[in-house]
């Protein structure tokens, strides 16, 4: 049982891997830092532009195909290449 979590995590730290390089470095950085500012309070701590930014960001990481993929890790499925 311990492997199939060891798997599991290297599966799931090569799929966000795959997803961060859809960002250009300069973008990484950027949503880097605007995370880091927003310190999980993205209302109060980010001005409207900067939440604007931060969506279309995160837009870019294909977040469903992500979740798709973190769910087929999960239940040791390989999802579609």
């Amino acid at each position: 049982m311990f492997w199939l979590r060891v798997l599991a995590v290297a599966q799931l730290a090569l799929l966000a891997r795959r997803h961060l390089t859809l960002l250009e470095p300069d973008e990484r950085s950027r949503l880097a830092k605007l995370v880091a500012k927003s310190r999980a309070r993205p209302r109060t701590n980010l001005s409207a532009n900067e939440r604007e930014e931060l969506l279309r960001l995160a837009r870019k990481l294909d977040p469903g195909a992500f979740a798709r993929g973190a769910w087929g890790a999960a239940r040791g499925v390989r999802g579609k290449p």
